[in-house]
């Protein structure tokens, strides 16, 4: 084969462009995280998102790739490892209308922001080796038989069973947010949860991570269609639209239960609904799309205080957002799907029945539990041979300083040679300069 004759250029720019703008979207949620965790573990925060770039690029180019979108084996639950070390999978490759290689490594964005979105679900409290093992060995548990199961060749859930997932809905959101559940329930709450406000330190760095995240969205569900092409133009638009009104649905909703609309909100609300959207924008229509994005933007902003009641430490709500906005995407898809986007299957509100949100229920509860149960099992082994969590003097001053020895927010002399106390450079207590200064 050569690629003159296989490849589109145009399908292949686009899909260039959609990878950087994927890969884009860890950065921005390191940003996005780390703005909302307290002064003493940004730094901590930001280097579990980065190292995740590197620790999934190795495991996906070592296996992953292969595993997941190989020959399918054990049927439908996993691939090969024929292309094990990318073997066999040249310049000349071609997936579709686009190289093999670009299609291998456009995935492998979407590997990566899975595993970085688990962290926010233990922010404060996991030792950084502990997430160092985790998640190359998570991605190849977890990851890859589901993104197998939902994209790969012969995957049980939309070969077999005819679920609808575009974009990740199952492999992603869901995924993560069990597997958020399943790690936070293992390592336990942080020092102080329900007592102690735990509130964002830097709020202009979240809207930042946010919009950084929206940004790349638009590559990571628009460059699904693998091609430029009117169903890309659908999912953009369907991304930008549900985008929108979860962020209002979340902000009507603080309005009326709070009295005040806050950037806080405003941010996750609009992560809420590009959430949502994400196994639905190639499914339905531009209502659908105003629809589930408000749906995330509402339920979302009352899941993210389950954990108080239900005694769970979500640290930075994945559970609340990325399960519950995964949820939510993947089953509306049963209810709002046309015809004109998916070319076969219709939802219930379209004249296609209950079997459409009954494949849809089975294969969103089977990700969930799988998810959840197998990241439970590692980090309980995890935490019995490494120890998964950080110590109570580490936690206390913050793992910026313990584990990197570094700050984020080095004030070094405040005022006229006075020295900032211990508490301002860990973050322990409200920023007071030494009271013998």
């Amino acid at each position: 084969m050569t690629l003159a004759a296989h490849v589109n250029t145009g399908d292949t720019a686009w899909l260039l462009a959609a990878t950087a703008l994927v890969l884009l979207m860890t950065p921005g949620l390191a940003l996005f995280y780390g703005g909302m965790v307290r002064t003493k573990s940004v730094l901590n925060m930001l280097m579990m998102s980065f190292v995740s770039i590197a620790l999934v690029t190795v495991v996906w180019l070592a296996a992953g790739y292969s595993l997941a979108f190989g020959g399918d084996t054990f049927a439908g639950l996993v691939g090969g490892l024929g292309h094990s070390g990318m073997r066999g999978i040249g310049p000349d490759g071609v997936h579709g209308t686009v190289p093999t290689l670009l299609f291998a490594t456009f995935q492998l964005t979407f590997a990566i922001v899975t595993a970085a979105l688990i962290s926010g679900a233990v922010a404060d409290r996991a030792k950084f080796s502990a997430w160092l093992v985790f998640v190359p060995v998570w991605t190849l548990l977890v990851y890859v038989p589901v993104a197998h199961w939902v994209w790969g060749p012969g995957g049980w859930i939309v070969d077999r069973l005819g679920a609808l997932d575009f974009a990740g809905g199952m492999p992603v959101e869901i995924a993560s947010g069990a597997s958020g559940l399943a790690l936070c329930l293992v390592l336990g709450p942080r020092l102080g949860f329900k007592k102690d406000a735990m509130r964002p330190h830097n709020l202009p760095m979240v809207i930042l991570g946010a919009g950084l995240l929206w940004f790349g969205w638009f590559g990571f569900n628009a460059g699904s269609a693998l091609g430029a092409n009117g169903l890309a133009a659908a999912a953009f638009l369907n991304t930008l639209a549900a985008g929108c009104t979860g962020l209002l649905g979340w902000l009507f909703v603080e309005q009326r239960r709070d009295g005040h609309p806050t950037t806080l909100g405003a941010a996750s609300g609009a992560v809420a609904g590009l959430v949502a959207i994400t196994p639905s924008c190639g499914t339905v229509s531009l209502l659908g799309a105003l629809v589930v994005g408000l749906a995330a933007g509402v339920v979302c902003s009352y899941a993210v205080s389950w954990k108080f009641r239900l005694n769970y430490d979500d640290s930075l709500d994945v559970v609340g957002v990325h399960l519950v906005g995964g949820v939510i995407g993947t089953l509306l898809i049963g209810l709002f799907a046309e015809r004109a986007m998916t070319g076969g299957t219709e939802g219930l509100f379209y004249g296609g029945g209950l079997v459409p949100l009954g494949r849809q229920l089975l294969a969103v509860a089977a990700v969930a539990l799988y998810a959840f149960g197998v990241t439970y099992g590692l980090g309980r082994l995890l935490d019995r041979v490494l120890g998964l969590r950080a110590s109570e003097d580490q936690e206390h001053t913050g793992l910026d300083l313990t584990v990197h020895a570094e700050t984020a927010y080095d004030h070094g002399v405040l005022g006229h040679g006075a020295p900032v106390s211990h508490s301002v450079l860990t973050g322990t207590s409200a920023q007071k300069v030494d009271s013998q200064a």
